[in-house]
């Protein structure tokens, strides 16, 4: 699945979704700083703090 988290530059994969496929492709950024309080991590479905993107393009 996607999951948009922003990675730091020498992370090859998520720690929260190693499956998930990476990518340099992306546009818009979101920091989640609170997920249990924030609409935006609700309708991304976000769950955990951290930095994100908005639009992700997986090909």
């Amino acid at each position: 699945g996607e999951c948009h988290r922003i990675l730091d530059d020498d992370q090859e994969t998520c720690n929260a979704h190693p499956e998930a496929h990476c990518t340099s492709d992306w546009a818009g950024y979101v920091v989640i700083l609170n997920p249990e309080r924030s609409e935006i991590a609700e309708k991304l479905e976000i769950t955990r703090a951290g930095n994100y993107a908005l639009k992700v393009n997986i090909r």
